[in-house]
This record gives C-alpha cells, sequence and structure tokens, in this order.
C-alpha cells in the first residue's frame, strides 16, 4: 500500500493535482497500477530527525484509519506542513479529512470522525 521506489515519488511530484490544507498537503495522481498507493513526506529542512519522525508516525496514524475510505486507485503523497508539526495527530487527522473530501477522494460510506479526542485531564 506504500509508494516505495523514487520514481514513484517523482511521478506523484511531477504529474499530480495538489491541494493544500491547513497542516497537510496532498498530491495525488491516477494510479498506473489500479492499486491505491500512499506516500510520506516530510521534508530536512522542516526539523532534526527527531521531530520529522514524529511528524511521519503522525501521518502514518491519520493514514492508517482514513485508507479504507479512499475512493478509487490514486497514488497519493500526503505531505506535512511546517504547522503540522507542532498540530497533534488529532488535527492532523481532521484536515486530512477535510482535505481528501474537498478534493472528492473521501468515499460517501466514510462514518465520521472515528477519533475520540480525550482531554488532557482524563487519566
Amino acid at each position: 500500500m506504500r509508494l516505495k521506489k523514487g520514481w514513484e515519488y517523482d511521478y506523484v511530484f511531477r504529474t499530480g493535482s495538489r491541494f493544500k490544507g491547513e497542516l497537510v498537503r496532498l498530491l495525488f495522481v491516477e494510479a498506473p497500477d489500479d492499486r491505491t498507493r500512499i506516500g510520506l513526506a516530510v521534508g530536512k529542512r522542516q526539523g532534526s530527525a527527531c521531530v520529522r519522525n514524529r511528524g511521519r508516525r503522525i501521518l502514518k496514524e491519520s493514514i492508517r484509519r482514513i485508507l479504507p475510505w479512499v475512493k478509487g486507485t490514486w497514488w497519493c503523497v500526503f505531505s506535512l506542513r511546517t504547522a503540522g508539526l507542532e498540530a497533534n495527530a488529532y488535527d492532523v487527522y481532521d484536515d486530512m479529512v477535510a482535505l481528501l473530501g474537498r478534493v472528492g477522494l473521501l468515499d460517501e460510506s466514510w462514518p465520521g470522525n472515528m477519533w475520540e479526542k480525550k482531554n488532557k485531564n482524563d487519566g
């Protein structure tokens, strides 16, 4: 389900459509191999290794929760914007859902937000 090769990322970055959310950028192109595949990108200029790794973990978790409801076959690259590095996982998830819905890649059968936001006071 992942884009692994450099040329796959290059194909999406060069030929794909681009849309921006507040925290996440989405680049996508129709899949040449009829399989939905996802890639992640966090730029080196955005922070140290531990900051970028945290950003990738947040993106992975958000994609894991949304992927079953992506309609069609697409190659997508989600890139975390600098503001997304300081945001929490719930906000990144919300932004990704809003972005996919705006673009029309989110299936109508999507049951709604399934991520329970917990208060800091909850144990």
